[in-house]
């Protein structure tokens, strides 16, 4: 479907003050992921700020998902290393959230809201300990933050699309991360799904949380993130909103895909690759 997105300066929040100049918790250094010979990330360097919210977008076939697994160690790499807090992937227990997207997810897996919510805390607990106090209270304060309490008995099949997305946002704040990866959390949601998203980002914003989200919507991307990352298997460009969507850059992004005419964006993706094969 054609989609006509203007990224306009003046819709543009006003810009937040600088953030810390610590060292990135996120870096990532010549990382490059293969599917049967192809390339699905090529030479990938990137360093995420403390506490940034990025919007990582392209087109469908760009590498989104596959750098959210890779981000999580879901998918080995061929090349290059990733670090959070300056050491190895791994290295951290449960620094890093990841949440999918839905049809990545089995929802008739016969488990209720409070068990998917109760995977975020595993990490924690060990082969042999069962869930503590603590436990317990991260899942019950998790459950309200989303706002799904009512919910916790419910079987995950019975939940609509919107409510099915809360669980699993549930279950990443859970996981009391220091980053947070969302994949396409705005697709196929509801609004008041979309606006919960939106508020918790700002609550992250202000709990100094990192938070990655992909997404297709440009305009969102330059209203609402103070970074995007635009990817196509390789970084086209990192930083401000103002910085990254210009013809140029989105024209080496989406190729043929889009056209740049008085500041409106054209994005024809009808006829483009699926999203990467994972």
């Amino acid at each position: 479907m054609t989609q006509l997105q203007k990224v306009s300066p003046a819709l543009r929040r006003p810009r937040r003050p600088a953030l810390s100049m610590e060292p990135a918790r996120l870096e990532l250094e010549h990382v490059s992921l293969a599917y049967n010979g192809v390339n699905a990330l090529d030479e990938v360097n990137l360093a995420v700020p403390h506490g940034a919210q990025v919007a990582v977008v392209g087109p469908n076939g760009a590498g989104k998902s596959t750098l959210f697994k890779a981000l999580v160690g879901l998918l080995p790499l061929r090349t290059g290393e990733i670090r959070v807090h300056g050491q190895p992937l791994g290295s951290h227990q449960d620094c890093v959230a990841y949440v999918p997207q839905r049809e990545d997810v089995d929802w008739h897996f016969p488990v209720t809201v409070r068990d998917v919510v109760m995977m975020g805390r595993f990490g924690r607990q060990g082969w042999l300990r069962g869930a503590s106090k603590a436990d317990h209270a991260a899942v019950d304060h998790s459950l309200a933050q989303m706002g799904i309490a009512d919910l916790a008995k419910r079987p995950i099949s019975d939940l609509s699309g919107g409510q099915q997305q809360r669980v699993f946002l549930a279950r990443a704040l859970a996981q009391e991360p220091h980053i947070l990866l969302m994949d396409e959390p705005f697709t196929g949601v509801d609004v008041t799904t979309q606006e919960t998203v939106l508020h918790l980002l700002d609550q992250l914003r202000d709990e100094q949380v990192t938070a990655l989200v992909s997404t297709h919507d440009l305009n969102m991307a330059a209203q609402r993130f103070d970074w995007v990352l635009l990817l196509n298997r390789r970084v086209i460009a990192f930083g401000h909103p103002e910085e990254v969507f210009t013809p140029a850059h989105i024209s080496a992004a989406f190729g043929g895909q889009a056209l740049v005419v008085g500041g409106m964006v054209v994005v024809d993706e009808c006829c483009a690759p699926a999203e990467e094969p994972v």
